[in-house]
């Protein structure tokens, strides 16, 4: 936390691209189940953009300062889904992650246009300056296409309890999902085990996968 206090127009861009990813992340969660029949998130006050309804304090803040986080899951009631049910709940998850892509596709607009530079100091603190106090525009977008590409590839992961975990019972043949999906109790652990097991796997695992992405939208990488 003391490093990323020592660069505060990069402690303020994050914060911005946080809040603006989670929300819409989790917004569109509410909506796609919306769409597919289930109310429940529009009841609970969850089909809104207001961050104040699903920003998580401890998810924010590892978001903070590694990167990768999440956010209050919405409420959705699988039995309200039309259709079959695990597909149903599989597109109702997508469609976070999904966001998420999309965002970092509009805000790479300006960098692959040439309009401005892609500002690496929301990769790399050594492209920052510590005397930088207000984030300039550069370094706020880029903020959003880094962590909107992180959130993407982190909740596409298969593990419960993540987006990624939904989508793979939606895709398997249903008497093999219904077997699988016991599994996503242990998902947590598992996520633990992979952040402190072999230096960050976890890390690993979502970085790679984020940068070739980055690359192919900003051309920065």
């Amino acid at each position: 936390m003391l490093g990323i206090l020592n660069y505060p127009a990069l402690f303020i861009g994050r914060i911005i691209a946080l809040v603006v990813a989670l929300s819409l992340h989790e917004f569109a969660h509410a909506l796609a189940a919306l769409q597919l029949g289930d109310n429940t998130a529009q009841r609970a006050g969850r089909l809104t953009l207001n961050p104040l309804a699903h920003l998580d304090p401890v998810g924010s803040l590892m978001m903070l300062l590694v990167g990768f986080g999440w956010a209050r899951p919405v409420p959705v009631n699988p039995y309200n889904l039309r259709g079959n049910k695990l597909r149903s709940m599989a597109l109702t998850a997508a469609a976070g992650p999904l966001s998420n892509v999309l965002q970092a596709f509009v805000f790479a607009l300006p960098f692959r246009f040439g309009l401005l530079d892609f500002h690496y100091g929301a990769l790399d603190y050594r492209f920052l300056d510590t005397a930088q106090v207000i984030p300039s525009l550069a370094l706020v977008l880029s903020a959003l296409v880094w962590i909107n590409l992180l959130l993407a590839v982190f909740n596409l992961l298969p593990v419960g309890p993540l987006d990624g975990f939904k989508v793979l019972l939606g895709l398997l043949p249903e008497p093999v999902a219904v077997r699988v999906q016991p599994l996503a109790q242990y998902g947590n652990l598992l996520l633990v085990l992979l952040m402190v097991w072999g230096g960050n796997l976890l890390g690993k695992l979502i970085v790679p996968p984020a940068q070739s992405m980055l690359g192919l939208l900003t051309g920065a990488w």
